[in-house]
């Protein structure tokens, strides 16, 4: 996955976002100021910075510039200034406060719809070949219907993350899906059966399910 600067000087939440994004993957490097950024940055290659307008440095909106001139960056700031957000860095914004999911969701728009799509998950005997849609157990092609694959997916770019069945049903079946919540968990079921994954595709009591990569995996 991708290798991810925070610029945050809220310690709290530069902490919360790495660790979510590291759940699913990512690796990612703190710095209170931009000035601390600017120097790892020097040391080391990062595929996408996300900045807090706020941190010291910043340099607002436009030291958002001399970032993409580098690589992808992500901007954080309030509701209140992002109104006066330029058009060609409105793409860019996420929104604070924001969830969990919608960082992750931004931080793959960020990176780009083709790396997500050109992604490969190995998993025990499970591999995803998100290019071509392909999944394999055991070196054997495994037989999923689109809408169970649109699922694995969803759980696999999200993997350790507790996902709601109705934050399942809008990422997988799509907003405007109009079902019961009970599909997810039949489609749930025959992911398991058919991946062998019964214990790693867990249900979270009261939220929703999760596929857990972690060493341990036991009920929930």
């Amino acid at each position: 996955m991708a290798t991810i600067l925070i610029v945050e000087n809220e310690h709290a939440i530069a902490q919360r976002m790495a660790v979510n994004l590291h759940l699913v993957g990512h690796n990612c490097d703190q710095a209170e100021t931009a000035q601390q950024a600017a120097e790892l940055d020097r040391r080391k290659v990062y595929d996408l910075v996300i900045l807090d307008l706020d941190a010291p440095g910043s340099g607002g909106f436009e030291g958002v510039h001399a970032w993409e001139n580098g690589h992808p960056a992500l901007v954080l700031a309030s509701q209140s200034r992002l109104s006066s957000c330029p058009e060609a860095l409105r793409a860019l914004c996420l929104a604070k406060p924001f969830e969990v999911m919608e960082l992750v969701g931004a931080v793959q728009h960020t990176l780009g719809a083709g790396a997500a799509s050109g992604q490969e998950f190995h998993f025990h005997d499970i591999e995803v070949d998100m290019a071509g849609r392909q999944v394999l157990r055991g070196g054997h092609t495994v037989s999923l219907t689109p809408q169970e694959y649109s699922l694995l997916e969803t759980l696999v770019l999200n993997r350790n993350l507790a996902l709601s069945r109705t934050k399942l049903l809008e990422i997988a079946w799509g907003y405007g899906y109009q079902g019961a919540t009970r599909t997810v968990d039949v489609h749930i079921q025959r992911l398991r059966r058919k991946l062998g994954l019964e214990k790693e595709i867990q249900t979270v009591y009261k939220i929703g399910y999760r596929l857990n990569t972690r060493e341990e995996v036991g009920a929930v």
